[in-house]
């Protein structure tokens, strides 16, 4: 048994601070969520952009078309096209359009990244049709045997015959490339159950509904931007696609997601109608949450794009003084594991193991960094997965998951304890 060398007490707790609740997710695939706003509220807008809408309805009809075209291109499910766009309603259909397909977009921001990233990321993804804007075709290292769709051309949008086949909820939903090693990026496979399993429960789902307005502050190669669009259009709530004047995006939001470093740009009082704010990434310092907590509900969370965007959330209030960190969402598991992968009494530190439904499908391409990074989860068994954050951490005894820095291997740097505290085998703190 895993938890044999534990205390009782230990035994217990390992779960209780350590587990999620188990809730049901009633849709795996998060585009059926979009589907089903637009059969019942088919004239609601779904985005705004520079003074243009697009409504549910439209949305899924214009989707739909190019759905078609791209699966009589080939496309099939299990298959990955490049989304390699701005912030656009284009790209809005053009994403939706991948899912309905079958398969999963691999999003770039064609006006930030270098070339050579976007060559990087054909070769690695193997995609064979690259979805963009006009504007930006010449920009795109197209191979000959690959097919360049522009998601602003002109065209009749009628599906016509060509059947759509359902991806399975374990087929890639969203490749996420992430900076690994070396400056090295890995292109992250999230599941349709992955997102699904955030988006689609709460507290992830922050309560949505018809008439909210979510902003879409960050490009779309962002993993943060996956929970900006996706849990926008999964709940019928209105996307505010940011232009160049992210004041004015904000200033009728009433839910934002973004990180500390965004949110300390803004200014609550431009965002009267804002009443859920959540910030992923970075620590977020008190006075930022404490500012913004008194006008709205404010989460805190934490985790990697591998384990799809978060594994703990927490709702911050003014009188409970440094954020925390909140405890593991919908059906995940944290852990906090010695050298060995055994599980550390509460209050030891050690480096944080994530597990459960949100734990990504791998790294594309990579067998090495997918053994480093990815093990057998031995608790919950099943064939079930857990994934190495590389965070160091400590359970508190309220059950808090403390953040303690970096871990790396120790033949990298010499050997660093926390003042006071045991560590849990040959890693060192990183600041």
């Amino acid at each position: 048994m895993p938890l044999r060398h534990l205390t009782p007490r230990d035994q217990h707790l390992f779960w209780q601070y350590g587990r999620g609740a188990d809730v049901p997710v009633h849709e795996p695939l998060v585009h059926r969520a979009v589907e089903r706003h637009a059969i019942v509220h088919p004239h609601s807008v779904a985005a705004e952009h520079h003074g243009a809408t697009l409504t549910y309805g439209e949305l899924d009809r214009y989707a739909g078309a190019l759905a078609a075209r791209l699966v009589r291109e080939g496309v099939r499910p299990g298959d990955r096209v490049g989304l390699f766009a701005r912030r656009s309603i284009p790209t809005l259909v053009g994403l939706l359009a991948v899912l309905k397909a079958g398969a999963a977009y691999v999003p770039q921001d064609i006006g930030r990244t270098p070339p050579a990233q976007l060559a990087h990321v054909i070769r690695t993804a193997r995609t064979r049709v690259v979805l963009t804007q006009k504007e930006h075709a010449p920009r795109v290292p197209l191979p000959a045997d690959h097919r360049l769709i522009a998601l602003d051309d002109p065209a009749p949008y009628d599906p016509g015959p060509v059947p759509l086949l359902p991806p399975h909820p374990d087929d890639s939903c969203c490749v996420l490339f992430v900076p690994g090693p070396a400056g090295r990026r890995h292109g992250v496979q999230l599941t349709h159950r992955n997102i699904a399993n955030l988006l689609l429960t709460e507290p992830g789902g922050f309560g949505i509904r018809p008439g909210d307005r979510v902003v879409q502050l960050l490009g779309i190669a962002s993993d943060l931007a996956v929970w900006e669009i996706l849990g926008c259009l999964a709940h019928g709530a209105t996307l505010a696609i940011r232009g160049t004047d992210t004041d004015a995006a904000t200033r009728t939001a009433s839910v934002l997601i973004t990180s500390p470093a965004v949110l300390s740009g803004l200014d609550p009082a431009g965002c009267p109608r804002v009443r859920t704010v959540a910030v992923v990434g970075e620590p977020c310092p008190a006075p930022l949450a404490d500012r913004w907590s008194r006008r709205a509900a404010f989460f805190h969370c934490r985790g990697p794009a591998e384990a799809t965007v978060v594994t703990t959330m927490g709702r911050h209030t003014p009188v409970a003084g440094r954020p925390a960190t909140g405890r593991p969402t919908p059906n995940n598991t944290v852990y906090v594991l010695g050298a060995d992968r055994r599980p550390l009494p509460i209050g030891e530190t050690g480096e944080v193991w994530a597990g459960g439904d949100g734990v990504s499908a791998g790294y594309l391409g990579d067998d090495a960094l997918n053994a480093e990074r990815y093990a057998p989860d031995p608790f919950l068994g099943e064939g079930r997965a857990m994934f190495r954050t590389r965070d160091l951490g400590r359970w508190t005894p309220d059950g808090g998951l403390e953040h303690l820095g970096r871990a790396v291997p120790s033949r990298e740097r010499p050997v660093l304890r926390l003042a006071g505290e045991r560590t849990a085998g040959p890693v060192t703190v990183t600041r």
